[in-house]
């Protein structure tokens, strides 16, 4: 199964009042910790959506193994970047067969990550595959492209969840244990660093 990885990356950090996808993480940024982990899978192509703080971020991330998209209209929030993320696989990759979406601000992501989406797919033949932490489900997800219409279809501040939420039925679940932590503010990042 072709799958490729759309990493969105174009927030504005207003709650942390500076970029969080260059925050340092173990010596690396957020990001590129997120980065590193969908290279080490065989998903390809792997695309970051940047918008926010976009040639700062792209300046630090220089790697031949990804392509960078930017949201021009990342201010209408994340519906637009999924939507300028799979535009530009769709494009540019006819044989692609499903995506994952990944979001730049989950520290402990790991390639298994990934391929646990890909393999709870092969196993269960369903269509979308997302990840449970703390009670909810979200990111990363896989998507077969039979879904790719409605993804394309999102608009401004509308994620993918409507979609996890209007067709249950095709949806299949794997664990992400520490999906949960992401940083929003201050206080998360200076709770992550405690962790180490």
């Amino acid at each position: 199964m072709r799958t490729g990885i759309i990493i969105l990356a174009a927030g504005s950090s207003s709650r942390l009042g500076k970029p969080k996808q260059l925050l340092d993480y173990n010596g690396k940024t957020l990001l590129q910790t997120v980065i590193n982990e969908a290279l080490a899978t065989d998903c390809k192509p792997v695309i970051v959506v940047l918008g926010a703080y976009a040639q700062e971020i792209a300046d630090q991330h220089r790697h031949n193994g990804i392509n960078v998209v930017i949201n021009q209209s990342w201010e209408e929030g994340m519906g637009s970047s999924i939507v300028a993320g799979l535009s530009t696989i769709v494009k540019n990759n006819s044989e692609i067969e499903s995506i994952i979406i990944a979001v730049a601000d989950q520290a402990f992501i790991k390639k298994r990550n990934f391929n646990n989406l890909i393999a709870k797919q092969k196993e269960t033949g369903k269509k979308i595959i997302a990840s449970s932490y703390n009670e909810t489900i979200g990111t990363p997800v896989l998507f077969k492209k039979d879904y790719f219409e409605a993804l394309l279809l999102l608009k401004g501040a509308e994620g993918a969840k409507n979609i996890l939420k209007k067709y249950s039925e095709d949806l299949e679940i794997v664990v992400f244990e520490r999906g949960g932590i992401d940083i929003d503010t201050e206080t998360d990042y200076n709770h992550l660093i405690s962790r180490r």
